[in-house]
C-alpha cells in the first residue's frame, strides 16, 4: 500500500477533479503490474496497472493493491471493477473507500458478488491524505481550503498605501519562493483574493513562473471597485467575482452574487462547491485570510517569513494551535500549519 501512495502522488494534479490512485498487482510476493491514474478523462490507476502486465494469465493467480475503492459506475471510463472481475483477479486490497456518491461502497459490493476476497482499510489515513482535496469536497461539500501569506520579520504582511504608490506588491520573499507559490498554484483549482488586494497589487494570479494549469481565480469585489482593466478581468482565464452587484457574465468572466453582511467564508465556499472546485489557495489579504480563520472554514496555512523589515504596516494574521513544520528557502521559512 506504501507503493500505491507512492505511485499516486505521480498523478496530482492532472488527475483532478479525479482522485489520484495508486494500483499494484502481486503474484508470488513480487509485483508484476503497477499504474496511478492519468490525466482526468484518461485511464484510472486499476486500468494502468493491468495493461502494464506482460503475462495476463497470471492475473487469475494474483492480488490487487489499490490506494482507493474501485469505481462502479461509468464515468469518463468504464468501472474498474468490471476490469477486476473480468480479469478473475481473485483478491484486492483497499486503501480506503470511495467517498463519490456514485461509488461510496458500490465497488466493494460488486467485488465480493463477484467471489473476490476484499481487505479493507489498509493504512487508511494515509490513503484518505493523499486525495485531501478529494475527500474535503465529498465529505464537507467545499472546496480543501489553503490560506497563504508572506510576512516580515516584524510581522507585517503590507506597507500602508499611499494614493500615489504604484499598484504593484510590497514583495516579502525572493524569487524562489515567489516560484514555489506558483507550483502550488498549479496543484489547486482556484485561487482567491479579496478586494484591497486586488487593487492595490493588481495581481494575475496565473502560474508564469511554473509550468502548469492556471487555477480558476477567485476575487471578492462586493461594489465592484476594481477597474475594469485589471489583470483580473483580462478573461485569459477563468474568473469569477463574488459581489452584490448584478451585473451579466462572459464565458470566462463570471459574476456571481452573495450576501456580504454574513457567513461570507461559507457563502465562499458553497459557491465554489457549485462550480465543482475542490480547492482553493486564499493569497490575501487579512481581512479575507481573517473571515476563513473566524469562520474555521481552512485546512492548511502556509507562512513565509521573510528576512526584510517593513517597522509599521497591516499586521499578519496569527495562527495559534496547530502543529506546523519549517523549512529554509534560502533567506526565507516557510511554515506549514494544519487545521487539525
Amino acid at each position: 500500500m506504501k507503493r500505491c501512495l507512492q505511485l499516486a502522488a505521480n498523478g496530482l494534479p492532472t488527475a483532478m477533479p479525479n482522485p489520484s490512485v495508486g494500483a499494484i498487482i502481486v503474484h508470488n510476493d513480487m509485483i508484476i503490474g503497477e499504474g496511478y491514474t492519468s490525466a482526468y478523462g484518461g485511464n484510472h490507476a486499476e486500468v494502468n496497472a493491468v495493461h502494464s502486465v506482460k503475462d495476463k494469465s497470471l492475473l487469475k493467480e494474483a492480488t490487487m493493491y489499490v490506494s482507493l475503492e474501485p469505481c462502479s459506475h461509468f464515468g469518463k471510463t468504464p468501472p474498474c471493477s468490471d476490469l477486476i472481475i473480468k480479469h478473475q483477479i481473485p483478491k484486492v486490497v483497499i486503501g480506503t473507500i470511495d467517498p463519490f456518491a456514485k461509488v461510496a461502497g458500490k465497488g466493494i459490493e460488486k467485488l465480493q458478488n463477484a467471489g473476490c476476497e476484499v481487505i479493507l482499510n489498509v493504512l487508511k489515513d494515509e490513503c484518505i491524505a493523499s486525495n485531501k482535496r478529494f475527500f474535503t469536497f465529498h465529505q464537507h461539500k467545499r472546496p480543501y481550503v489553503i490560506l497563504k501569506w508572506a510576512e516580515t520579520q516584524d510581522g507585517f504582511i503590507d506597507k500602508i498605501r499611499q494614493e500615489n504608490d504604484p499598484v504593484q506588491p510590497n514583495w516579502i520573499t525572493n524569487k524562489f519562493s515567489r516560484q514555489l507559490v506558483h507550483k502550488w498554484r498549479s496543484e489547486e483549482t482556484a485561487i482567491l483574493v479579496g478586494t484591497n488586494t486586488a487593487i492595490t497589487d493588481n495581481p494575475k494570479l496565473n502560474t508564469r513562473d511554473w509550468h502548469g494549469k492556471n487555477p480558476v481565480r477567485i476575487v471578492l469585489d462586493r461594489s465592484l471597485r476594481i477597474p475594469e482593466n485589471y489583470s483580473l478581468f483580462d478573461q485569459t482565464i477563468k474568473t469569477i467575482v463574488l459581489t452584490e452587484v448584478e451585473k451579466a457574465s462572459t464565458e470566462n468572466l463570471i459574476f456571481e452574487t452573495i450576501d456580504f453582511s454574513e457567513n461570507l467564508a461559507q457563502q465562499i465556499c458553497n459557491v465554489l462547491f457549485q462550480h465543482e472546485l475542490q480547492s482553493v489557495i486564499i493569497e490575501g489579504g487579512k481581512q479575507t485570510l481573517q473571515t476563513f480563520m473566524d469562520a474555521n472554514l481552512w485546512d492548511e496555512a502556509r507562512v513565509f517569513k521573510g528576512n526584510i523589515l517593513f517597522q509599521q504596516g497591516i499586521k499578519a494574521p496569527k495562527l495559534t494551535g496547530n502543529s506546523s513544520s519549517e523549512k529554509i528557502i534560502l533567506d526565507n521559512s516557510l511554515h506549514i500549519f494544519y487545521n487539525d
